[in-house]
């Protein structure tokens, strides 16, 4: 039996190592140099190569056998999130074959994908056109929907103490 002090350091390193994994991207061949800006810009030399783009969604579009999103990207960071307060990357549409849940894939949640650039297509936004890059999906990570109030980022939280004086004690809390 592990002694009482051990206890809760191994607790905590389990608790750390399930909050410190993220998803596990295929990231072999991905070329990091291309964004949707310059791929919209100069499409040509981009046509098969991968990418790993991530951000916001615009809006999710069903089709018969796939499904479209278009995206408005943004810089990742570490474990490949889209980081909505760095500077728009430009504008694509992923494809995906089969079907994905618009009620889960909606506007403003954020989404990774491991893709291929297929093509370009011409569109609008709003009056001003628009070439966006067009991504057949690999692999996609939808990250779990961030609540916020008036403004502030409502989250979890993991609290660690220990006692002293004539009795020894330690906890662990964790809130939501």
């Amino acid at each position: 039996m592990l002694p009482p002090p051990a206890l809760p350091l191994l607790l905590l390193l389990l608790l750390l190592n399930a909050c410190a994994s993220g998803p596990a991207f295929n990231t072999g061949g991905v070329d990091r140099s291309l964004t949707p800006r310059e791929v919209a810009s100069q499409p040509l030399p981009a046509m098969g190569r991968n990418v790993l783009w991530g951000g916001v969604i615009i809006r999710t579009r069903n089709l018969k056998d796939s499904t479209q999103i278009e995206m408005l990207a943004y810089p990742l960071d570490a474990s490949e999130r889209p980081q909505p307060s760095g500077t728009p990357l430009g504008r694509f549409i992923l494809e995906q074959r089969g079907y994905l849940e618009p009620a889960s894939y909606t506007e403003g949640r954020q989404l990774t994908v491991v893709g291929t650039v297929s093509c370009t297509r011409a569109a609008q936004i709003g009056e001003s056109d628009y070439n966006y890059p067009v991504i057949t999906a690999r692999q996609l990570h939808l990250w779990p929907a961030t609540f916020t109030r008036d403004g502030v980022g409502v989250g979890g939280f993991i609290g660690i103490g220990t006692g002293g004086g004539s009795s020894w004690g330690s906890g662990i809390s964790i809130g939501f």
